[in-house]
This record gives structure tokens, sequence and C-alpha cells, in this order.
């Protein structure tokens, strides 16, 4: 499988300026508002995410002309951020693959909580999103499941639900999240009987 498989990736693409200058300000931008919208939700001032980018407010507006426009963009390279992990760690051993993933699928847990109230679910972009998402991570879960390190009775989108439910929980700080993540991860693992 090849990142053009993909549909968030095309549409990424599609958004992201060619030229040098544009493409390194525009990337300024998403980083700025990811790190913005964690800290401070959908509320997110465009004039701080600005600042933290280091432009303009206009430049912002060329990039990114409503606040949805913005919000989506920053959900579809999240995504297709997963997308390209999914990607770079097939080769590896199923269930380290799978757990590498997972880790950073619930980091963008917390981009896409800032932004979910702000978009329509129905949306294309979540559609591509959503679609992309099974499609990377999908085959991870099947690989994992096939080799015996998975539980055979749940399927990618339990998985999926269960991290995302775990991820929508406020945490001390992120060592419980990832404590609380780990354990929640041993009860996918398959048991292998000792004696066997």
């Amino acid at each position: 499988m090849t990142t053009q498989s993909f549909p968030v990736t095309e549409l990424v693409a599609a958004r992201r300026p060619t030229r040098k200058d544009a493409a390194r300000n525009y990337d300024a931008l998403l980083a700025a508002a990811r790190e913005a919208f964690a800290e401070h939700g959908a509320e997110a001032a465009l004039e701080d995410i600005a600042r933290r980018a280091g432009v303009g407010i206009g430049t912002l507006y060329r990039n990114f002309p409503t606040r949805r426009h913005l919000f989506e963009t920053v959900y579809a390279d999240e995504v297709n951020a997963l997308c390209r992990l999914a990607l770079e760690v097939a080769d590896r051993e199923p269930w380290e693959a799978l757990a590498v993933w997972l880790d950073r699928f619930a980091g963008y847990m917390v981009t896409k909580r800032a932004v979910r109230e702000a978009l329509d679910g129905e949306s294309e972009v979540f559609a591509a999103c959503r679609e992309s998402m099974f499609a990377a991570g999908g085959p991870l879960f099947t690989r994992a499941q096939e080799a015996g390190e998975v539980r055979p009775d749940m399927d990618f989108g339990d998985l999926l639900r269960m991290v995302s439910g775990i991820m929508a929980t406020a945490f001390e700080d992120e060592a419980q999240r990832d404590r609380v993540l780990g354990i929640a991860l041993d009860g996918v693992r398959a048991h292998k009987d000792p004696g066997a």
C-alpha cells in the first residue's frame, strides 16, 4: 500500500501550497493550530495561532479563509500522519506495529476532541478521514489478530472506540494517560496458555 491509496492524502496534498515559502508558512500555521487547539479547544484565537506560527493574521486567512477550513485541514493533516505511520511500522512485529500506531492514534484524539464540535461529522473531510484511518490501521490490527497477538472476539472498530473513550477522559498528566492506555491494551492482547 502506498500513501496515495488513502483518500485523506490527496485531500491534504491538494490544500498545501506548492511554493516553498508559502508551504513553510502553511506548515507553521498547522503546527501552531494543533498546539492551540490542544491547549484551548475549538475556541483558540486565530490571532494567537498566527502569532505562534510567526506570521500575520492575513497569512492565516490566505491559507485558511474560514475557521472551519482551518479545523478541517488540521484534522485531515493529523489523520494523514496516522496513515503515514501505518506504512512506516508495517514491517515491525505485528503487536509492536499496532501498539505504536495506537499510541499515535491516542495523541490524535486530542486534536479530534478540539475540533469535533466545530465540524459537521458528515463533511467530506470526515468521510475521507474515517475511510483513510480504517484503511491504514485496519491491516495492522488484522495482522496482529492473525498472528494470535490480539483477542479474536473484537474488531478494529471496537478497538478504536475503546481508545477514543479512554482519551475522552481527563488525566492528571501524560504518565497517567500512558498507564491507563497500557492497561487497556493489555486487555486487547490474546492471552496465551502458559502451559502450551
